[in-house]
């Protein structure tokens, strides 16, 4: 529910309540009979109700936005920090990756190609990034693999990456 309308119900029901208070106080006076009060105090205390009900509703969203938006920035924050600190991490691994392309005596496609491939884009994305036919980019692929004496996407991967990651801990319990 839009917040405007959540304002509008409240204030319709805030009128009817304030409109029964108004009639039960001048049918108290009129000796109008006690099931009839009755009804309208409770038509009122429902109104009431209901405009308890939004307006705890509104604020309540208000608080849970105001939470979200802190944790977003808070996120941004830390996101921004990592690419901070990790730059000249990034940067020096970009520079020794290209530099053992060189190695491998790579072409110039052939190396933005590989670079492709580490990102994990497809073949046909790869194409459709360089404007090339997929058969191209299969082609690019199996002179890097040919030349890097490498099997495949995973074991080019695993070339550059795998030090970059934790070794997993043994599980003891399967050991035994």
């Amino acid at each position: 529910m839009k917040n405007n309308e959540r304002w509008i119900i409240a204030t319709i029901l805030f009128v009817i309540a304030v409109l029964a208070s108004i009639d039960i106080y001048n049918d108290y006076f009129e000796g109008v009979a006690l099931w009839h009060i009755s009804i309208e105090a409770i038509v009122g205390f429902v109104a009431l109700a209901g405009v308890f009900y939004l307006v705890r509703g509104r604020f309540r969203l208000q608080h849970s936005l105001a939470q979200e938006q802190q944790f977003s920035e808070d996120l941004q924050a830390e996101a921004e920090k990592w690419q901070q600190v990790s730059e000249k991490y990034v940067k020096g691994l970009s520079v020794e990756i290209e530099n053992q392309l060189d190695r491998w005596d790579l072409t110039e496609a052939e190396k933005e190609v590989s670079f492709l491939l580490l990102k994990g884009l497809s073949n046909k994305e790869i194409a459709e990034v360089r404007g090339t036919s997929v058969q191209t980019v299969r082609s690019q692929t199996n002179a890097i693999y040919t030349k890097s004496g490498l099997n495949g996407r995973s074991e080019l991967s695993a070339f550059f990456l795998e030090d970059l990651l934790p070794p997993q801990k043994q599980d003891t319990r399967s050991e035994m």
